[in-house]
């Protein structure tokens, strides 16, 4: 079998013979996130095999992973030195790979407190619809001048580059978790949640769902013994969040359902039957109706997000993500154009004019 580097070199001339074809590519690799945005019909470029950690700096909290590399073989890595990838990515399947969760930019429970994973992203290493090799970033934090292509990878699903590396900021594992749960309404427990955040209790993750505040908190013992006999609750298992990482919840089973990006406070009617996490700021919503509006009014964005359905048809009438505003959907076609001027790399991935 070819060693990576001739994969890197295969996988630049099937592009280049695509850009001078004009023959649209349907990027590839875990498979385990085919419902997040619209069927792509091209040729099969798959990366599943272009795998393997290449550099892991445990002193210096960076590791830098082929694309194809699993999630679980990374965070295994990672565990021997008791670190993690601190934006949780959902893993979907026992495939899921590093690559497909940078392209989609998806987050789990600790997003607002330690950040989302376009902040982890310390450089990418791509091939751009020319089948041009192209590095971005580096291994440090202090390294970007002038426009940060690699973050803007995050959350592009492949149409802009095919991701061939990606050098990712660690964090440490906390010494201690523990989960809180208590019985309250959505309303009251935003506030209870601000309130504890105001006074610096180490909290990592919440969610209120049919009536009651889940809390996890991850810092020392004596740290988390303390914040507990100050904020009262339930001391309950930790595997919720594990859930709402890996969308397993039972939430996530159930059809038309909507992921809500909100400011915290927004308020929709009949808040107890949402799950709600990130402080308020992702809701999660079983809908019939097109939400789209509704969340644009309160200052937000919505997305369809059926995990058990296929792939919206290039046809189809239903749109994935929020429209784009024209001038914004002008930015996205200039950037798509610079970077693949013949629109092979995902088309119609994201939008019907993308």
């Amino acid at each position: 079998m070819p060693d990576n580097n001739d994969k890197t070199e295969i996988l630049c001339d099937q592009v280049l013979r695509a850009c001078s074809s004009k023959t649209p590519l349907a990027i590839r690799s875990g498979n385990s996130k085919l419902f997040y945005g619209r069927d792509v019909q091209g040729e099969p470029l798959p990366l599943d095999e272009h795998n393997g950690i290449l550099s892991y700096k445990a002193s210096e909290l960076v590791i830098t992973a082929r694309s194809g590399s699993r999630i679980s073989d990374i965070e295994s890595a990672l565990d021997e030195h008791g670190q993690q990838l601190a934006f949780e990515p959902p893993c979907h399947s026992d495939q899921s790979t590093i690559g497909g969760a940078i392209a989609c930019g998806l987050s789990g429970p600790a997003r607002p407190f330690h950040g989302a994973a376009r902040d982890f992203v310390l450089g990418a290493k791509i091939i751009n619809g020319k089948g041009e090799l192209m590095q971005f970033g580096g291994q440090v934090m202090k390294n970007v001048a002038g426009y940060d292509v690699s973050r803007l990878m995050v959350g592009a699903q492949g149409t802009l580059g095919v991701l061939l590396e990606i050098s990712l900021k660690v964090l440490p594992k906390a010494e201690a978790e523990t989960t809180l749960a208590f019985e309250i309404d959505a309303v009251e427990g935003h506030k209870m949640l601000r309130g504890w955040l105001i006074d610096g209790h180490p909290v990592t993750a919440s969610c209120h769902y049919q009536g009651v505040l889940s809390v996890r908190l991850s810092s020392t013992e004596n740290s988390i013994s303390n914040a507990h006999r100050k904020m009262g609750g339930e001391v309950v298992a930790n595997d919720l969040w594990q859930q709402l990482r890996h969308q397993s919840h039972p939430c996530f089973e159930q059809a038309n359902l909507w992921r809500l990006s909100l400011p915290p406070a927004a308020v929709i009617h009949n808040e107890d039957d949402q799950l709600i996490e990130w402080g308020g700021a992702l809701r999660w919503k079983v809908s019939n109706n097109d939400l789209f509006e509704q969340a644009q009014r309160l200052g937000g964005h919505a997305t369809r997000y059926n995990i058990n359905s296929s792939p919206a048809q290039e046809n189809s009438s239903d749109e994935i993500f929020q429209p784009l505003q024209a001038g914004m959907l002008a930015i996205h076609k200039r950037i798509k154009h610079a970077l693949d001027p013949n629109n092979i790399l995902n088309p119609a991935r994201l939008y019907k004019e993308l």
